[in-house]
């Protein structure tokens, strides 16, 4: 008899996931996503990405603004009698009477060797941090935040030019991978789940738009940790003359000159431990994104400049 999963997630990182469940053959009795939201003239409403292949695979789903004190989706959820509940960046508290509903209880996937890095931004912060390796962690969802036993991690590289796409799109395909893994082996009896490490806990707070402005006085390599980790959203950025420049893309460089000085004909900046970055993409504040060379026809931004005399 095939098992009822429920599936809960919203963002493009969820999706691999879901299609691998549904390609693979697991029943997927109704999906779980964050309702529509309306973008910010109201012009149009945005389905999150998991409704969106919800409705193309024909799975049922459900978009409840909270579960808080949902007496409806609660009950909807005990009459299911489902065997387990996966869960990948969903975006809701899930409510302590929800936990024990599904006879294997809620699977939590997220991305970072758990226990550090818990919270909203862990791969963010993990690139942020100039860290050299990830991964993702299935735990056993319980009340407090990605607290619970966990059964397997499954580590990646971090490399120098890695951004928070690149690796969202590897750890997402990578646990697309081996949730099948887990779902079997759980239903097996198979399945082993071991207590954190509580005491070496970290945690990824959820990223501010104000984080992203660069300080030539850091490090090159904290900048280009800070570009990396807020590509594509909300990105690193700094303001010349008024306008706001946002970095998309830099390399690490050993220029000489003063914290902030422009050297170079292709925009490059000296930062703060005697090293520069380059930059290789860059976005003006309106324009389209540019890569370097088509940026410097029409710059202000010349060799010479310095940047900390904004």
């Amino acid at each position: 008899m095939l098992k009822k999963i429920v599936f809960m997630g919203t963002p493009f990182f969820s999706v691999p996931i879901l299609k691998s469940l549904y390609q693979n053959g697991y029943q997927i009795s109704v999906v779980y996503t964050q309702p529509p939201q309306k973008s910010k003239r109201g012009q149009k409403i945005n389905k999150s990405p998991i409704q969106g292949i919800s409705e193309t695979l024909n799975i049922e789903y459900r978009t409840p603004s909270s579960l808080k004190n949902n007496k409806k989706e609660y009950e909807y959820l005990k009459k299911l009698d489902a065997d387990i509940a996966i869960v990948v960046a969903y975006g809701q508290i899930i409510p302590k009477e929800f936990l024990n509903l599904p006879k294997k209880g809620f699977i939590n996937i997220h991305a970072s060797l758990l226990p550090k890095w818990r919270g909203a931004a862990p791969i963010q912060r993990s690139i942020m941090n100039l860290e050299k390796e990830t991964g993702i962690s299935f735990m056993k969802l319980e009340e407090k935040l990605d607290t619970g036993p966990i059964c397997n991690s499954y580590k990646i590289g971090i490399a120098e030019s890695d951004n928070t796409e690149i690796i969202s799109e590897k750890l997402s395909l990578l646990a697309a991978e081996k949730v099948l893994d887990i779902i079997d082996s759980t239903f097996d009896g198979k399945i082993d789940f071991k207590e954190q490490e509580h005491s070496k806990a970290t945690y990824a707070s959820k990223i501010e738009k104000k984080e992203g402005q660069i300080k030539w006085k850091d490090s090159a390599e904290n900048i280009i940790g800070k570009i990396n980790g807020l590509y594509p959203y909300p990105g690193a950025f700094f303001i010349y003359k008024g306008e706001r420049y946002r970095v998309l893309k830099a390399e690490l460089a050993y220029g000489i000159g003063k914290i902030g000085d422009v050297i170079g004909d292709y925009l490059e900046i000296i930062c703060g431990n005697k090293k520069s970055i380059k930059i290789l993409e860059i976005q003006r504040q309106g324009k389209n994104p540019q890569n370097i060379g088509e940026f410097m026809l029409g710059s202000k931004l010349k060799k010479g400049s310095n940047l900390n005399n904004a």
